[in-house]
């Protein structure tokens, strides 16, 4: 059965279509580049897949156009607003491309935030442009959301460090030429003893295995470093910053995970609604059904809502506020919506929606990892129930305070 491509033709609507009062001037350039950059990504995913072939494919094109550049800003401020556009595009027209851009990020941020001068000539220019390819290696078997339980050790011996454990759930593992390790060089003070390292791929002792088998096909593996010796000119930044230097690339990039979630959920409605239109039955459009209608009405105000709340957070952030409760409600409503927008999308679609090659099947294996990386729903839910908590608690009067 051949999909239909009408929606893949006319490409994506992007937020600055329709909501530039969120947006600067130059954003309407990068809108125009972030399109020709999905259409892009879209043909190759349909020619070549997702090997890791294709995977390199993609970084040197995304490279080319200069997407990277925004990981590492020469004023050194990210613009959260560009990346969240970029993903938006990116994430409509193929996860793993968009999956691949993210990843690439996580890899070359810290080293632009954190990274000597040295360091940055070494693995991130070449990555910001697109001729190496960037990893993230923090998540292990027993630590995902409690990043300051992880159990991979940094034994300094002289001008070197040997490392030692275990990584998994690693996106561009597989690939990837240098990768930030984060491992922990004194145990007993917990995360403040967690320490970054780059590891190039072919380092003794790091061994990387995958491709391990997702829902979503996307270049992902793991990590076993086994007396792993690197010089100590390869950590970054000081000893015991390494959960600082975690936490504050997770927190510029958590928002964008909400305009991927964005992406998808209107590339979903997109194609349900073109499905309503063509699709007959019982001698008319589908789309004249008020179940129909319904589904539709509420996956545009869903998807509404998620693209409003991401933007305030990024545009908060631009503009050089903290948003940790602003990030948490917009990574987890634009997740969850997008995961309720596409399964509705499927359901328009009827069988043909779990048939392999269709978007809203593609779509529906792509959407279910953004509901856990970067930070869980459910400790999304921590997160801001603890900041309003916070804010009850300071606004209180000694004796607002008695029960």
């Amino acid at each position: 059965m051949t999909p239909d491509e009408t929606v893949a033709r006319r490409g994506p609507q992007l937020s600055t279509d329709d909501l530039s009062f969120f947006f600067a001037s130059h954003h309407a350039a990068l809108a125009s580049l972030a399109r020709e950059a999905a259409a892009e990504m879209e043909v190759l995913e349909r020619e070549h897949g997702t090997t890791h072939e294709a995977a390199r494919s993609a970084i040197a094109a995304l490279g080319a156009r200069g997407l990277f550049q925004y990981f590492a800003p020469s004023g050194g401020t990210i613009d959260l607003r560009a990346l969240c556009l970029i993903r938006e595009a990116l994430a409509w027209s193929s996860g793993a491309a968009d999956s691949l851009f993210a990843v690439q990020g996580l890899g070359c941020y810290p080293i632009h935030a954190y990274g000597t001068d040295e360091q940055k000539r070494r693995w991130l220019a070449p990555a910001l442009e697109g001729r190496s390819i960037a990893a993230f290696g923090l998540t292990e078997p027993e630590a995902g959301t409690d990043v300051a339980s992880l159990r991979t050790t940094a034994v300094s011996e002289g001008d070197h460090w040997r490392l030692d454990g275990d990584k998994v759930f690693i996106s561009n593992a597989p690939i990837a030429d240098h990768i930030v390790i984060f491992a922990n060089a004194n145990p007993t003070a917990g995360r403040k003893g967690i320490t970054a390292f780059l590891v190039p791929r072919g380092t003794p002792g790091l061994t990387i295995s995958g491709q391990i088998p997702m829902v979503a096909d996307h270049s992902i593996g793991a990590l076993s470093l086994r007396g792993c010796l690197v010089p100590d000119d390869h950590r970054l930044g000081a000893v015991g910053q390494g959960f600082a230097i975690a936490m504050s690339t997770l927190d510029n990039f958590r928002v964008t995970v909400g305009a991927a979630a964005v992406g998808m959920a209107r590339r979903a409605l997109q194609e349900a609604t073109r499905r309503a239109v063509v699709r007959h039955q019982f001698s008319k459009p589908i789309a004249e059904q008020q179940q129909i209608q319904g589904y539709l009405a509420d996956m545009c105000a869903e998807l509404d809502a998620a693209r409003l709340l991401v933007l305030r957070a990024a545009l908060l952030r631009d503009q050089g506020s903290n948003i940790t409760q602003e990030a948490a409600i917009a990574k987890m409503y634009a997740t969850e919506a997008a995961q309720r927008i596409i399964d509705r999308a499927l359901q328009i679609h009827g069988g043909l929606g779990v048939v392999r090659g269709i978007a809203v099947e593609r779509l529906y294996r792509e959407i279910r990892a953004l509901r856990i990386y970067e930070g869980t729903t459910e400790i999304q839910r921590v997160v801001i129930a603890t900041r309003m908590i916070q804010a009850e608690r300071a606004r209180s009067t000694p004796s607002e305070r008695r029960p």
